[in-house]
């Protein structure tokens, strides 16, 4: 199918085409009586970016194992296990290929739960805890940030003193005027995220889908008994009271995981997206990462974003000059820029660490791993990164806007205007939730950008930026 957003339509298209492989379109190419299943497959794997792109929320998924009774737990709140060691396994899986994954501060306080990916391999989503009161423990396992991070997200004003715990232990924490799932959801929608993963209990459950954000379900049925006129169940009161309120789920699947039943499908359908958008001026209507800001400031954050290309996190490898001069290729920018954290360091854990990172699957991968290794053994980050890390990402971000013409084009096209990194989170590469980052990797490549076009480097179109 085609790409939902217009800017990015074509490119994978043309690409895979000139590299010989043959690629039918939907409604284009393809027209044979196999459309039907062809449509339903293309719609199914691109349900997060579909989502995305016209909802304006990230693609979620409501997870939830329940014995035959349809019990979350036992009376005491005793959970481990319902569900089989193949079916805990595959939630692995999904977390994987998630986001991040999402619970109530009652899961924090009764299960104190890990949620990392740790047989699910590679991607460690990020982990969210939605609270009103931010009544949580101050000893939790979602508080080690050792090997993923953790964000919080309460009513505003809620324990100013817990928040600053949190902070301490590197939690962060978002304050909404508003805490609902709708409004949650559309916060991470404009920090780039694509899918979420809801592992909560019954009474966020019922509020993220009365709310409308759940798109679909995964429900680990295990042939137990437990029994209890109070045991909680999976999904709170939605205010129904007939039968006919009930809410179906659409193109359900049955698979048996184990001695399990997994039964899963959709709350609601995804929606058409052939066309989406009729012109690239309208791309803000479904999708604010690209809305057309003051033309003087052009802003950049994931790689799917119209300037994506400009992200240090951008698929491009880059070939750069080892210590004995020859010539390394690493995957991204950002695989060198993390990999230059530990190079240079005489010991065994740096060089492993190293290598780790020049072997990582993808730049958030390689990230993970040179965050995680700085957090947990600072002592071996190279005595001067502080004072080179600015030149090592700068050298990086040179190489790859020359070596990709396509790349320095777009570079050059933003002359005149301002490059803001938009990333919420990073204060230093980025601009911050509220603009009180530093933007260094904007004014990284306003430099460049000035380099290329020849431009004395105090050019006044590279700004101390207050966005």
């Amino acid at each position: 199918m085609r790409h939902p957003l217009q800017h990015l339509r074509g490119n994978a298209v043309r690409a895979l085409r000139n590299q010989g492989l043959h690629v039918d379109l939907l409604g284009e190419d393809l027209t044979s009586n196999l459309i039907e299943d062809a449509q339903k497959e293309c719609l199914l794997v691109n349900a997060p970016l579909i989502c995305r792109a016209s909802l304006r929320v990230p693609f979620s998924v409501l997870k939830y194992a329940m014995t035959l009774d349809g019990k979350i737990a036992a009376t005491t709140g005793h959970a481990s296990w319902i569900s089989c060691k193949q079916s805990r396994n595959l939630v692995f899986e999904l977390r994987g290929r998630s986001d991040a994954v999402i619970v109530g501060g009652n899961t924090v306080r009764r299960d104190n739960p890990r949620l990392t990916a740790r047989h699910g391999g590679g991607h460690m989503p990020m982990r969210i805890v939605m609270t009103q009161t931010l009544d949580l423990p101050e000893e939790a396992n979602l508080w080690d940030m050792s090997e993923v991070s953790t964000i919080v997200v309460t009513q505003r004003g809620a324990r100013r003193s817990f928040q600053k715990l949190l902070a301490s232990k590197g939690v962060e924490v978002v304050e909404f005027d508003i805490l609902n799932p709708r409004e949650v959801m559309e916060y991470f929608h404009d920090c780039g995220y694509l899918s979420i993963l809801w592992e909560c209990g019954g009474t966020l459950a019922a509020s993220a889908i009365s709310s409308g954000v759940i798109h679909k379900v995964y429900a680990f049925v295990a042939p137990k008994i437990i029994g209890g006129k109070n045991a909680p169940s999976p999904v709170g009161d939605l205010g129904m009271v007939a039968m006919s309120q009930a809410l179906n789920l659409i193109d359900v699947c049955y698979e048996q995981v184990g001695p399990d039943m997994l039964i899963s499908g959709f709350l609601q359908p995804l929606p058409d997206m052939v066309p989406v958008i009729p012109s690239l001026n309208e791309t803000f209507v479904v999708d604010p990462t690209v809305s057309p800001y003051e033309s003087r400031i052009i802003f950049f954050y994931k790689t799917w974003d119209p300037y994506g290309v400009l992200s240090n996190y951008s698929p491009h490898p880059i070939q750069m000059p080892d210590e004995n001069g020859d010539c390394v290729t690493w995957m991204s920018v950002e695989h060198y820029y993390q990999a230059h954290k530990f190079i240079r360091v005489d010991d065994p854990l740096a060089q492993d660490c190293v290598e780790r990172i020049k072997s990582a699957i993808s730049p958030e991968e390689a990230a993970r791993i040179g965050r995680s290794m700085q957090k947990q053994k600072p002592y071996l980050i190279r005595s001067d990164w502080d004072n080179i890390k600015i030149d090592v990402m700068y050298r990086a971000l040179k190489c790859k806007f020359s070596i990709y013409p396509q790349l320095n084009s777009m570079l050059l096209s933003t002359a005149g205007s301002v490059l803001v990194e938009a990333s919420p989170h990073d204060l230093f590469w980025g601009r911050g939730r509220d603009g009180e980052g530093l933007n260094y990797l904007g004014k990284l490549l306003m430099k460049l950008r000035s380099e290329f076009l020849g431009e004395s480097s105090s050019s006044s179109e590279t700004p101390s930026l207050t966005v």
